[in-house]
């Protein structure tokens, strides 16, 4: 027999605990590894083998033991082994091979390599006091583990959770962790669901990264990936075919089966991954990729079923939930009594798109439906979605649902995110290719909008490092991933050009990857953006008006060809927030309800993109004329004027 590719030492058989005592466990998870008082029980669902056992050991180090697994109904076959213990290294062995653990909880040689025993009660967790996070009034900041730190690694990602916590973050939002091949990725194409990556350390280092972020008051969420796995050290299709089904089209190869013939225990397994990172990591949260290509017909939707045992598995605690979703399906964010799927969140590519077209000039591609004029972003601010059910040009058909009744908080939105950086020529931030003023304005829009802004990595200090597609695969497969990324990007017709195409950097280069690693000295170099983001966070959440965002709370109106006024109004007070993305306006009359003071009131300047601080020019008075300054946002506060005589 042969574990991976190395030949097994002479076998012994272990002792195993009579089928009675299975039937009184208590697992936590329904397959895996899981240690008790007296052993390890092992469970594995494979129908697709008559005989299943596990081998216990490392070949390498003393030979292993073989242990029978006793078969149940539907295909589960388990077994308690009296002599397993934490950290021991396991596969199970198949009719068709031995393979690891689809369940397991870590692979330290990665997906080929043998499955280990983790104990999640081993690490000493001291937020007891943390109750969760809830939707409205976060900050989100998505990071790259591999790439946030020059080690890489969540120990050091440790060391700058104060920093991001000063900075008036308030979720971390962690790009897929999944364990794949190879020695960097982006983490998409994850094969080992429960198994942390041993990339970035061992799990025990995750909970320690999650437990301080606790500390600092800051949430943390997890990106998973519902829609495909890998293709690169997946062995489900060793353990049972019915994980996957050939009845749906999926992007990125075979759709898997939540809705078809033995998809029970392939939905158990998904589910109870979901609830998995919230019970033995702390998390408080999932981010949900790319839910369009998630197919089921179920009664319950998969999503239902996964939001619903988040949930639970949170004890009491609040719980985050955000999906990306292209087909703008905003049923998923509804209660479930009204058809939806209770999830909390979900990603807003439109107002990413209206404000790169403002900023760049370009709209190739899946941008072309998107024009950067300013009613798209007031359009945006009130009702999250442009898109609802209209005709959709790039696409060829009408995408989206409506978004009425829904909160402001219902939709994330973002500048920058690792899709839009990696899909350009070299992986540029935005602020490489657009003007500063520009930039600054955008920034204040999106921050001091109504939905939930994200950040990421880097953006807060105008990182130079790009954020490129990167992802280390075998030789062939390589080939293959390198071409599609260069497919992929050729929708784009000014990166399709011939002289483009040979500066496009190879995704299994490890330059490529190193070059993507964040340098702290930059928050200093770049103060100026630091201190932007900074202000404009604070001032999100000190405001009682601009950090209090509900339904119809925002009204907003075109003031000239690239300028706009948004005005949201307060229990109290109202707020104006002025954005020109074009030359300078005057408006020595000003026809527009919204710029009108309140009652018995005046309008006074709170924050202008303009100053000196942020490499700003200076703000004009304000007076009878508006004078609004190209390429820049103004925020005006109400304040009582003198009484009249």
């Amino acid at each position: 027999m042969m574990v991976g590719d190395q030949k097994l030492q002479p076998q012994t058989r272990a002792r195993k605990t009579p089928a009675t005592t299975r039937n009184i466990l208590k697992r936590r998870l329904p397959v895996g590894a899981e240690i008790i008082d007296n052993g390890v029980h092992f469970r594995v669902w494979a129908p697709r083998s008559r005989h299943v056992a596990v081998h216990l050991g490392s070949p390498s180090n003393g030979g292993t033991k073989v242990v029978p697994l006793e078969p149940e109904a539907d295909g589960y076959f388990s077994a308690l082994v009296a002599e397993a213990r934490a950290n021991m290294l396991y596969k199970f062995e198949l009719d068709s091979g031995t393979f690891p653990d689809p369940a397991s909880r870590f692979q330290p040689d990665g997906p080929h390599g043998p499955s280990q025993i983790i104990d999640p009660n081993a690490f000493r967790w001291t937020d007891k006091a943390w109750r969760g996070i809830r939707r409205e009034g976060q900050v989100i900041y998505e990071m790259h583990i591999g790439t946030f730190t020059p080690v890489g690694t969540w120990l050091a990602a440790i060391e700058q959770l104060p920093e991001l916590a000063n900075l008036g973050v308030t979720v971390l939002e962690i790009m897929p962790v999944a364990d794949f091949p190879g020695r960097f990725g982006w983490g998409y194409d994850g094969v080992d669901l429960f198994a942390p990556t041993r990339l970035y350390g061992a799990p025990d280092d995750f909970r320690a990264f999650v437990d301080r972020a606790h500390a600092l008051g800051v949430g943390v969420i997890l990106d998973v990936v519902y829609n495909h796995v890998g293709p690169d050290g997946n062995y489900l299709k060793e353990f049972s075919p019915d994980y996957f089904t050939s009845r749906y089209q999926n992007e990125w190869g075979e759709a898997l089966n939540f809705d078809g013939p033995n998809s029970g225990p392939v939905r158990e397994f998904f589910i109870e991954n979901a609830g998995y990172w919230i019970d033995e990591f702390h998390l408080d949260g999932l981010r949900l990729d790319a839910t369009q290509q998630i197919f089921d017909s179920s009664r319950e939707h998969i999503l239902a079923a996964l939001a619903r045992r988040v949930r639970e598995a949170a004890n009491g605690r609040s719980t985050y939930l955000v999906a990306e979703n292209e087909a703008q399906q905003s049923h998923l964010v509804r209660d479930p009594q009204e058809g939806g799927y209770g999830l909390d969140a979900l990603w807003n590519d439109d107002l990413h798109h209206s404000i790169t077209v403002a900023l760049t000039g370009h709209n190739e591609a899946y941008y072309s439906d998107h024009l950067g004029h300013p009613q798209e972003f007031i359009s945006a601010m009130k009702r999250g979605y442009l898109f609802q059910g209209q005709w959709y040009s790039w696409q060829n058909k009408c995408r989206g649902r409506p978004t009425t009744n829904l909160h402001p908080s219902s939709f994330v939105n973002y500048l920058q995110n690792h899709d839009q950086i990696a899909n350009s020529l070299r992986g540029f931030r935005l602020h490489q290719v657009t003007t500063p003023g520009l930039l600054r304005a955008a920034t204040a829009l999106f921050l001091l909008g109504p939905g939930t802004p994200m950040l990421f990595q880097g953006q807060e200090f105008g990182a130079s490092t790009p954020f490129l597609y990167f992802a280390d695969h075998n030789p062939e497969l390589a080939k293959l991933v390198a071409a599609g990324r260069r497919k992929f990007l050729e929708q784009f017709p000014s990166i399709a050009c011939p002289e483009c195409a040979s500066t496009l950097d190879n995704p299994e280069s490890e330059q490529t990857f190193n070059r993507c690693k964040l340098d702290f000295r930059e928050r200093d170099r770049n103060a100026t953006f630091f201190n932007l983001h900074r202000d404009l966070i604070k001032l999100r959440r000190d405001d009682p008006v601009f950090g209090a965002p509900r339904p119809g709370g925002v009204d907003g109106a075109v003031l000239g060809t690239e300028a706009f006024v948004l005005r949201y109004f307060g229990e109290s007070s109202d707020r104006l927030l002025l954005v020109n993305f074009g030359n300078d306006v005057q408006l020595k009359v000003a026809p527009e309800p919204l710029l009108a003071p309140p009652e018995r009131g005046r309008w006074k300047l709170l924050w202008s993109s303009e100053d000196p601080r942020y490499g700003g020019f200076g703000t004009p008075p304000l007076g009878n004329i508006w004078r609004i300054p190209g390429h820049a946002a103004m925020a005006f506060t109400s304040a009582n004027s003198q009484p009249s005589h």
